[in-house]
């Protein structure tokens, strides 16, 4: 068994609950010393663009921005899904700190590796 783990967020404002709940997940798993890998997509992907996740704040959770940026300092690797977020209309160079594009493969290569993976 690897120490790898995947969160991938198919929600953002669609559903905060999810997205959140998402986000409390990868932090629990990066703070356990798991190589923890967020990957944004289908709607998830909004949540890779600058300003996207100021306002989302479901109730008895953290506000979503701030448990992005403790999943990141962390040392979490937060992935957008390439065509996902060309599909939207997302400019690259309006990504969110610490976020990389990505295309499948990379997602492959990290699950072949033996993650563990969940979807919200």
């Amino acid at each position: 068994m690897t120490n790898k783990f995947l969160v991938s967020l198919t929600n953002a404002n669609n559903n905060p609950d999810k997205a959140t709940v998402g986000f409390v997940v990868a932090n629990a798993a990066v703070a356990s010393g798991q190589e923890t890998v967020v990957f944004l997509n289908v709607e998830g992907a909004y949540l890779g663009s600058k300003g996207y996740a100021e306002d989302i704040h479901e109730e008895g959770f953290a506000p979503l921005k701030q448990l992005m940026d403790q999943f990141v300092e962390a040392g979490g690797t937060l992935w957008v899904c390439s065509p996902c977020y060309k599909k939207r209309g997302l400019e690259e160079e309006n990504l969110v700190e610490g976020a990389t594009i990505v295309g499948g493969a990379k997602l492959v290569e990290f699950l072949s590796q033996g993650a563990a993976s969940i979807t919200y």
